[in-house]
């Protein structure tokens, strides 16, 4: 059996906020725990990542109208109040890291590259909500940095299935991706 600790599990806006409001989200938890206990079992990095915006706005643009409705639609996404924690199915442990990123992309603005050039990290497991925003920039910027990157298909959720189904089978392979089950994945460790 081949080693894996240069692989970062990594799983995007898994927080409490998110799962309260958008119930297409609560599917991908039961894979999402299983996936955390044996990535850490095995020594690979477990990379946490949540979407915080300031509730002052300061890092909000008008131009970017997704992030302002996020940001106008309350505090959900408001830094400090409590609905970016993540869920407690997948607390972190002092292990693990924790990105905040005010972007789609995991990598933009952040310092997620240094955390996984730091542990040598060349293999990302790409999870989490939702499948055509947060997953999909994530995967694009981590393709275009040299990542190999395996998506884990019923790990990832989007409130439109058939978008869901369409990165999964169309867009990510398409872009060098390669797609599998969490139990897959599990079964290569």
């Amino acid at each position: 059996m081949t080693s894996r600790t240069d692989t970062a599990l990594i799983i995007g806006d898994m927080q409490t906020g998110i799962l309260a409001n958008h119930p297409f989200s609560r599917a991908s938890v039961s894979p999402m725990r299983e996936l955390v206990r044996a990535a850490r079992a095995h020594g690979d990095l477990v990379v946490l990542v949540r979407t915080e915006l300031r509730a002052s706005g300061a890092d909000v643009s008008e131009n970017n109208t997704v992030l302002t409705a996020f940001h106008q639609a309350g505090p959900l996404f408001h830094e400090g109040a409590g609905g970016t924690d993540i869920i407690p199915e997948l607390a972190p442990r002092p292990e693990d890291v924790v990105i905040t990123k005010r972007r789609t992309s995991a990598f933009v603005g952040t310092e997620l590259e240094l955390v996984l050039r730091a542990h040598r990290v060349e293999s990302i497991a790409l999870t989490g909500v939702a499948t055509g925003a947060m997953v999909a920039a994530t995967l694009y910027d981590a393709l275009d940095r040299d990542y190999r990157v395996t998506v884990l298909s019923d790990a990832c959720a989007d409130a439109e299935t058939d978008v869901h189904d369409f990165f999964m089978e169309r867009v990510f392979p398409g872009r060098g991706a390669r797609i599998m089950t969490a139990e897959s994945w599990l079964g290569e460790l």
